[in-house]
């Protein structure tokens, strides 16, 4: 049987301080403290006779105490006649009494379990679990799910996860396709849906999963690469001081496997030549070997605190990567409009030119160069982390070639994976010495 005895907890209270009484419960040598919500000195607490004394408010924290024991000591002898007592854990004996004596928490507690069910709960835990940009990507998708809701007259905060069915989801999407009429686009806000459910079903949340039957396709879209031809002409085209500056990051993004710029901004430093680092977006590792031509552009803008001086001239990752991409659209001929004063005018060699096709283009040319679709894949980041993914050890030094034969290719026109110092490339560079920085404009 179980006992209690109310117990005035004086562990780190300072001298002339008041202690909060709690409730003492044995069980089978285990001892739990709850808390009551009574505090006192402890010259106005009797030990042997488990009262309150020469306190102004004696008589209600006494009539208090001993109802809240009363009722502990009810529940122990229920549970015990039931015979459950003998199976319970001192732990499940704490919690049928925190219920007993504040119904109130007992009433949030249900409640919060109940909300817990709902898919509404779960998609913004979960996309509070992310960085503050993926956040705001999983609650613009929320925002589009609340004003196909209203539209709809559905209570949004109160479904459940069985409530999205293979039918609501065709609904949402063809509510979606009246303002979006880009199928990728949608596929979107329909992915970060799917995510949530997925993490709802691990964590045993839900079993329902409409997902098994409404099939995302996605719809292939134009090319985001360029040719060798096309990066060759883009690599040697005079340029203008300002563009050369943002060309040479996007030769540096290419060189450097495709790194976003938002890696390529937080750089720290080279160890034993190569840089490495944890992706923003997905926090897989990455080491990538420096190559002498990559080098000579770090060093050529070389940052304070950072690997690069990205950060020194912008506020952010972001307005680097507008001005490059702003910059990149702008590179091509140049004409002066007839008439007095007449403007320049550029006719961009590729208007639509950003950084992310410098990824693009290193896997297409990978490929055509026969590189294996694995090494591709490992290099981008591609893997899907299976057991043997983290067991095994990719042999990096197959990226490590595969890197190598692309620069090769794209700036030497050889098909190797070997390297000797070119024409045009310092041998400084190839042994890591610096050179002045210059600023990115």
């Amino acid at each position: 049987m179980a006992t209690t005895k109310i117990y005035l907890d004086t562990r780190a209270v300072k001298p002339g301080n008041p202690a909060r009484l709690k409730l003492s419960i044995c069980h089978f040598r285990s001892r739990v403290l709850i808390p009551l919500e009574a505090k006192v000195l402890p010259s106005q607490w009797d030990d042997a006779k488990g009262k309150v004394i020469k306190h102004p408010d004696q008589m209600r924290l006494n009539i208090y105490i001993s109802r809240s024991k009363e009722k502990v000591d009810s529940l122990l002898l229920g549970l015990a006649n039931e015979g459950v007592l003998a199976t319970c854990t001192i732990a499940e004996i704490k919690q049928y009494i925190i219920d007993i004596l504040n119904p109130k928490l007992a009433e949030t507690r249900a409640r919060e379990a109940e909300n817990k069910k709902k898919f509404s709960y779960q998609y913004k835990e979960f996309a509070n679990k992310h960085t503050e940009n993926t956040m705001k990507i999983y609650m613009h998708t929320y925002s589009r799910l609340s004003a196909f809701a209203k539209e709809n007259d559905i209570d949004l905060e109160n479904i459940l996860f069985e409530d999205v069915t293979r039918e609501w989801l065709s609904n949402f999407d063809a509510y979606l396709a009246k303002t979006s009429p880009s199928q990728n686009a949608r596929n979107v806000h329909l992915r970060n849906i799917r995510a949530v459910f997925n993490e709802a079903i691990s964590n045993e949340v839900t079993t329902a999963y409409p997902f098994r039957r409404f099939k995302i396709k996605p719809i292939a879209t134009r090319k985001r690469s360029l040719t060798v031809d096309e990066l060759r002409t883009l690599f040697n085209y005079p340029v203008q001081e300002y563009a050369r500056v943002h060309r040479d990051m996007f030769k540096l993004i290419f060189m450097l496997i495709g790194i976003n710029a938002v890696d390529l901004c937080h750089l720290k430093e080279i160890v034993n030549g190569r840089i490495e680092y944890s992706r923003a977006k997905t926090h897989r590792l990455y080491s990538i070997k420096v190559e002498p031509e990559a080098l000579e552009i770090i060093n050529r803008y070389k940052g304070q605190d950072w690997l690069i001086n990205a950060l020194d001239r912008y506020t952010s990752h972001q307005d680097f990567i507008k001005h490059i991409n702003k910059a990149l659209k702008k590179i091509g001929p140049m004409r002066r409009l007839a008439g007095r004063g007449g403007k320049w005018e550029i006719e961009p060699l590729f208007p639509e030119l950003s950084t992310y096709w410098a990824r693009h283009s290193w896997a297409t040319i990978a490929a055509s160069l026969d590189i294996p679709k694995d090494t591709i894949a490992h290099a981008l980041g591609h893997g899907n982390s299976t057991v043997t993914d983290i067991y095994i050890d990719f042999d990096q030094d197959k990226v490590d070639r595969a890197n190598r034969k692309v620069l090769n290719w794209v700036l030497y026109k050889k098909k190797s994976a070997s390297y000797s110092v070119p024409k045009g490339v310092s041998r400084s560079a190839s042994k890591g010495v610096s050179h002045s920085a210059s600023p990115i404009e």
